[in-house]
């Protein structure tokens, strides 16, 4: 059933205030104080508005309609266009100067011979593509660019690279925060679909204008921008031409803009190649549907009537199960389903977030945080991703069950700036400061104040086979007493030594024969 035979009047007056926002609630600032018990109740039911008069289905659907890439202006239904296949858009788009190669040759064939893997990667390409051919042709750019994700992640909107590189436009950390794209507990932009995408079109317009050249954009956007502008000023200086085939570049960045071209070949006549590409209609594959409340991820997703799984693959970039209204003020949703989120919404009268934020006031053990939020060690272990013998430390915040006295949703403030920071919990370390008997060497220490071998050379700048000389200074820092130094028969004992601290510390003399060792606090 299509969202235009499945329109009511209460789904166009909820869709037609939440298509395609960017506005942001105020909601007031989450609990710091100590959490009571939790009980899986949050904010009061969605009242809804009394039903508006009956309006035409069509008529309504063309209202509601909205590309949440040009706000404000309505989808006509009736226009052709809306129904051309998407893929003719992106060919009639194609400017860069083609490759042919070798390298484009090797693409070619690798694609040709995996049509099951071009399929699945076009078929998931096809959610996402209408919505960035229509910021490749707002900013004026070559429509090869809205293939990108195909050569970069292959539209797998949680793909992760070795280098850590996140989204389906793979973005390292530092770029990603220079273009404004959150990183924290809560979610990651450079894994939401709009907005990672009009980060990577301002990073690869800046790139051409730094290089006047897309061929040389694109090697920036694989290799980085410092690298090929070394790359071009060596060959200026020899004399040798710039151009992106000219260039000394690694083999991945020499790669990467063939399998561009390769896809592009595919794209723009995949019968040469015995592939096939699925049909793409040319209007968005997906609606904005405006949150103006917490709410569970799995909540949201029931409401819409789609799977997990479906959910998360519009609204990939939040890491944990609730959304955060002050911070993901709206979620993708495709059509059919905006229609029944909307209305499934308003008649929701229960529990919406069962999680809120919690600053924590003092570093504590994860056992004393689950005490305070009133749930348990290993839920709040696994919920916030804390390894064992971890503390977390004072200003941290922490998702924790949302108590039943909670009513406020978490800030603005604290959903953008929120944090997670750990600290072992271990013992502090005492400099231990001593001096060497005749058969004193560094696996003989080490054993003597349990720690390695190879921290015992550290510190004392010895291999770690190293022996010491009678009467020599050494430190080991440790948190447990020394082993009680074996019975040396005929040796004279060495003169003990008092290493200072940097400050005043509390100091315990620890026996062993033939020395005193004096201890202090590690500074």
């Amino acid at each position: 059933m299509t969202l235009i035979s499945r329109l009511t009047p209460l789904a166009a007056a909820l869709l037609l205030a939440a298509c395609a926002t960017t506005s942001q609630p105020a909601p007031d600032e989450a609990p710091a104080a100590p959490l009571s018990p939790p009980a899986a109740q949050a904010v009061a039911s969605i009242t809804a508005e009394p039903t508006p008069p009956a309006v035409p289905a069509r008529a309504m659907a063309a209202q509601l309609l909205e590309d949440n890439l040009r706000p404000g202006e309505k989808i006509d239904l009736d226009n052709p266009d809306v129904n051309a296949d998407l893929w003719a858009r992106v060919r009639k788009g194609f400017q860069l100067q083609d490759l042919d190669d070798d390298w484009v040759r090797k693409a070619e064939a690798w694609y040709s011979a995996r049509p099951d893997y071009v399929e699945r990667m076009t078929t998931r390409g096809s959610r996402y593509l209408f919505h960035i051919m229509e910021e490749v042709e707002k900013r004026g750019m070559p429509a090869e660019l809205a293939l990108l994700p195909f050569i970069e992640s292959a539209f797998v909107t949680h793909a992760v690279s070795t280098a850590k590189a996140t989204g389906m436009w793979q973005f390292m950390p530092a770029t990603g925060r220079d273009f404004d794209l959150k990183q924290n507990i809560f979610r990651d932009d450079r894994r939401d679909v709009l907005a990672s995408t009009r980060a990577a079109l301002d990073y690869l317009g800046r790139l051409y204008k730094q290089f006047g050249d897309w061929h040389l954009a694109l090697a920036a956007y694989n290799w980085g921008p410092g690298n090929v502008q070394k790359a071009v000023a060596r060959n200026q200086k020899l004399g040798l031409p710039t151009d992106y085939a000219s260039l000394k570049i690694p083999d991945e960045t020499r790669y990467y803009v063939p399998k561009l071209q390769a896809v592009k070949n595919i794209v723009f006549a995949p019968d040469r190649y015995a592939l096939t590409l699925p049909v793409v209609a040319n209007h968005p594959y997906f609606l904005s549907v405006k949150i103006e409340r917490d709410i569970d991820v799995s909540l949201a997703a029931q409401l819409a009537g789609i799977s997990l799984e479906t959910f998360q693959q519009f609204n990939p970039q939040m890491n944990k199960p609730v959304i955060l209204a002050a911070a993901t003020p709206q979620v993708l949703l495709p059509y059919d389903q905006a229609s029944a989120f909307a209305e499934n919404l308003a008649r929701h009268s229960g529990p919406m977030a069962s999680w809120t934020a919690w600053v924590v006031p003092k570093t504590m053990s994860p056992g004393e945080a689950a005490k305070r939020a009133g749930t348990s060690e290993a839920l709040l272990r696994d919920i916030n991703r804390i390894p064992p013998k971890m503390l977390v430390k004072a200003g941290s915040t922490l998702l924790v069950p949302r108590g039943e006295h909670v009513h406020a949703d978490v800030s603005e403030r604290l959903a953008d700036s929120a944090s997670l920071n750990l600290a072992p919990d271990a013992p502090p370390l005492r400099r231990v400061s001593l001096r060497a008997g005749k058969a004193d060497t560094v696996a003989v220490i080490a054993a003597r104040y349990k720690v390695k071998a190879e921290q015992v050379a550290q510190w004392n700048k010895i291999g770690a086979n190293g022996r010491f000389k009678p009467g020599q200074a050494i430190v080991v820092y440790t948190a447990t007493a020394p082993a009680k130094a074996p019975v040396a028969r005929n040796t004279t004992p060495a003169k003990s030594v008092r290493v200072a601290a940097a400050k005043p510390q509390p100091k315990a003399k620890v026996a062993g024969k033939g020395r005193t060792v004096v201890a202090a606090a590690t500074p």
